[in-house]
């Protein structure tokens, strides 16, 4: 709708709002529904569907693969047909393979999402029933409760303490308050109290709406549709354009050289075009797409196993990046199940009647009795009848302020209100709390127990209830429940802290329980905060508060969310695992949002990571296959700029001082399609332990360091080759490139072992057993096309074994000498894998909420 449609929805009366839409109060039919549905569309801002085209078009949207297209056609129309064709070939498998992989993923993902439904509650044909997010239409009504993400734009019709938080939209990061009363004539968005927006949150309180504004109509719709479909590009994809880029300047580079110098040695253009082209394409990591998709899709398929879900491919990369883990206390350091241990009186004697009275403030109706969704009120209700003889006449939902629960209650003619909640809150709202009651609370905590306490006054006539009745109490007792320790939360965190992964408990419960439940489990503690603790402190103090604590008790969604990224700020990358309502913010917030599959909708809408069972050890399973998906990936591209720069420098220094090209066009490029198939196996790679025991980052000046560091190496020793053909057997230009052709292809390709570790390979470091048998594969290939029939076509000759005699001892000699050069590198390097800190925008945020508004369609068929 328009802005002037806003103003109006604001601020007219109610009942005006309700006619524009042609609806009631009441809401809409079925019939009526549907019909506006077909004339409205779906409330979706966009459609999941896996487009074959869209998945190859981002493949070739790539600069290296845009290059080779090019030097492919180049060479065609100068003549060398087979140059051509062996870039072909090189396009054809990584394209092929990248998109194969990427259009599996994006397949898996489509299929689960799919399976998602987000619904609300609207009313239709005279009731409440749960619909589809997607059917919703305006002249709906719908209901609104706490922690739920607002699903359309609503005119609010009855409000019960209901704040919203709008930082999604507005960039306040405080709840706003709203009421049913309309607005100023002249209202926007950050003062529309009486509406209530799409993607935003309910954080307190309760509420019926009108909706007016769907899809892309809603603001959340505008603002998400303007960002486009693309997602924002994570600090993986920025390191592989980043990278890409460099390389690609090396590359033209050394092209605009050998073509100038070529030239002024007065060759024939045409040649030394080719050749040109020949080394930028030698010098460029050409399978790089199809390695990194190649390692993403098998390591998402291996967390699938592992029973650790990704939303999207990069997000592996993401979460191999997190130092600090902020997590609930319930269901992940305890067993989850709450049960209720027992009901007792202020003095701390069993009494039934605190349990009767704390029955009746739950969200079960208790002359209906029934199951709740809420822990503690179904483990108060399980496996009981209902209440005869009373009826709750109004209630008060709980909110992360009153931290409690009201309801108003009519036995037989005597009216009461009962609450029951946090026991500092209640206890501070009744009248003459006995010491008594304090040691039995503080004896309650010391156990480790999870405690409620209950309160009750009489309301003689009362027919609403309102937070300010909640004063004036009597405490009438506790109810005391048990949630313990899981058994293996031990071994869980020694894993993460094997994995330098700080973790810290954000918790609603009483700090000493929480203190209790760390001791047990043997999580240490830089320190205890609470939440009314961190309201009274400024950006700067929350920053230290929040980096010198370890547990966060008594702490609301805000202040979840705000420890999050006040965090973030800090230069930390921040993992939040939480699996209910009072969680999404803090999800959001985070850099990698990690929830459960039996997780609220909205906790899960707002993650990037869902566990198939909550449980640390499953996380660090998911941590440490991010950061070995990295490591491998970083193995191919330190094996791309130190070989192929040497390798390629080397052709290009020879080329200028050599009467004949040192290597034919198409011998390089044969040459690197055989190295660059064999690094197809390093996604199967074993990783060293040390390199799994703290996130690596993308850090161009360390690769541009390896690069000059180990590649003059590769290029001294092709040097030695020179002399050695040259010099000792006498060779002629088809002996030469064969020779050396030989001799590129067996050190860059063997050198594979060496730099994939810091160790010393083979004796401290085995390497995976695909990647030994690719690699060995590949060096015999090479020299079998020397001698096979099709040596004459490719320009090769038989060589003598004088000469694989002195390439066994180069090979070796060259490979011990790059074992001393990474002793002094890496001795010589404090912080070899620096970081490269990112700040997650909001457009981030407002992709990932904008999922929940999302339809899938038809999946396209194998």
């Amino acid at each position: 709708m328009s802005a002037h449609s806003l103003r109006f929805v604001a601020s007219a009366p109610l009942r005006d709002v309700l006619t524009s839409l042609r609806t009631t109060g009441d809401g809409l039919s079925t019939l009526e529904a549907d019909a506006r549905l077909a004339a409205f569309g779906m409330n979706a801002i966009r459609t999941h569907r896996v487009n074959a085209l869209s998945v190859l078009g981002r493949q070739l949207n790539n600069a290296v693969l845009v290059l080779l297209a090019v030097t492919a056609l180049l060479s065609f129309f100068l003549g060398d047909a087979t140059q051509a064709t062996i870039i072909g070939i090189i396009l054809l498998i990584s394209v092929g393979l990248s998109f194969s992989n990427e259009y599996r993923a994006e397949r898996a993902a489509a299929a689960l999402h799919d399976r998602v439904r987000h619904t609300a509650v609207a009313r239709r044909d005279g009731r409440f029933v749960r619909v589809d997010v997607t059917a919703l239409v305006p002249g709906d009504v719908i209901r609104l409760q706490l922690g739920e993400l607002v699903p359309a734009d609503v005119r609010l019709i009855t409000v019960n303490g209901l704040e919203c938080n709008e930082s999604i939209l507005t960039g306040e990061s405080t709840p706003a308050e709203k009421s049913a009363e309309p607005s100023a004539p002249d209202t926007t968005i950050t003062d529309a109290s009486n509406l209530a927006f799409m993607g935003t949150v309910v954080s307190a309180g309760e509420a019926t709406g009108v909706v007016y504004g769907t899809g892309t109509s809603a603001q959340f719709g505008r603002i998400a549709v303007g960002l486009g479909e693309r997602q924002p590009e994570t600090d993986f994809q920025r390191g592989l354009r980043r990278f890409s880029y460099l390389l690609l300047k090396v590359a033209l580079t050394l092209t605009v050289v050998i073509i100038v110098s070529n030239l002024l040695l007065r060759r024939p253009l045409i040649d030394a075009a080719l050749f040109g082209l020949a080394i930028a394409v030698g010098i460029t990591p050409q399978l790089l797409p199809a390695v990194v998709s190649t390692s993403l899709a098998s390591g998402s398929r291996r967390l699938a196993r592992l029973k650790v879900l990704v939303k999207r491919l990069v997000c592996i990369e993401d979460l191999g990046d997190i130092d600090i883990l902020i997590t609930d206390k319930t269901g992940t350091l305890t067993d989850g199940r709450l049960d209720l241990l027992d009901a007792v009186d202020v003095t701390g004697a069993r009494a039934d009647s605190v349990l009767a009275s704390g029955l009746l403030a739950t969200d079960v109706d208790p002359a209906v009795g029934g199951v709740s969704a809420n822990d503690l009120d179904a483990a108060l209700w399980r496996d009981r009848p209902p209440i005869a003889g009373v009826s709750r006449l109004a209630t008060l939902p709980f909110d992360h302020i009153r931290r409690a629960t009201s309801a108003l209650i009519d036995s037989n003619g005597n009216r009461r209100i009962v609450v029951k909640g946090a026991p500092e809150q209640v206890m501070a709202r009744c009248d003459d709390v006995a010491e008594t009651a304090h040691r039995t609370l503080n004896q309650l905590f010391a156990d480790g127990r999870r405690v409620v306490a209950v309160a009750t006054k009489p309301a003689p006539g009362q027919q609403l209830l309102r937070a300010v009745d909640e004063q004036g109490l009597t405490l009438d007792g506790f109810l005391v429940f048990a949630d313990n320790p899981k058994a293996d939360v031990h071994d869980s965190l020694s894993r993460l802290k094997a994995l330098s992964i700080e973790v810290k408990v954000a918790t609603g419960d009483n700090p000493r329980v929480a203190e209790k439940v760390c001791a047990e489990i043997g999580l240490p503690s830089k320190g205890t905060i609470t939440g009314a603790e961190l309201a009274q402190l400024n950006d700067e103090d929350l920053a230290a508060a929040a980096r010198d604590h370890t547990i966060f008790a008594r702490i609301s969604p805000e202040q979840k969310a705000r420890v999050v990224s006040t965090l973030r700020n800090c230069h930390r990358s921040v993992g939040f695992l939480g699996d209910g309502v009072n969680d999404a913010l803090a999800l959001h917030s985070a850099d990698v949002g990690i929830s459960v599959d039996t997780a609220t909708d909205v906790a899960k809408d707002a993650a990037d990571v869902v566990l198939l069972e909550k449980d640390l050890g499953v996380l660090a399973d998911g941590v440490a296959d991010g950061r070995r998906i990295f490591a491998n990936t970083i193995k191919y591209v330190l094996m791309g700029t130190s070989s192929n720069f040497g390798n390629m420098f080397s052709a290009a220094a020879a080329s200028a001082v050599l009467s004949f090209l040192p290597m034919l066009p198409s011998q390089i490029l044969l040459n690197n399609l055989l190295y660059d198939t064999s690094q197809l196996a390093i996604p199967t790679d074993r990783v060293d332990d040390e390199q799994l025991h703290a996130p690596a980052h993308w850090n161009i000046a360390f690769i541009r360091r390896f690069m000059l560091s180990f590649g003059p190496i590769s290029s001294l020793f092709d040097f030695l080759t020179f002399g050695l053909m040259l010099g000792v057997l006498h060779a002629g230009p088809i002996e030469f490139r064969t020779g050396w052709f030989v001799e590129s292809l067996a050190t860059q390709t063997l050198i594979i072992f060496a730099i994939r570790t810091r160790r010393v390979p083979f004796v401290r470091s085995r390497p995976g057993t695909l990647l030994i048998a690719a690699t060995l594969s590949i060096v015999a290939v090479g020299v079998v096309l020397t001698v096979s029939p099709l040596a004459g076509n490719l320009g090769f000759r038989p060589l003598p074994w004088q000469f694989f005699a002195a390439l066994s001892g180069l090979t070796l000699t060259y490979m011990l000498m790059v074992e001393i050069t990474k002793k002094w590198f890496y001795s010589d390097l404090i912080h070899p894998d620096a970081r490269q800190y990112r700040t997650r925008g909001r457009a981030h945020r407002i992709h990932r909420r904008a999922a929940r508004f999302s339809h899938s369609g038809p999946l396209p068929s194998a």
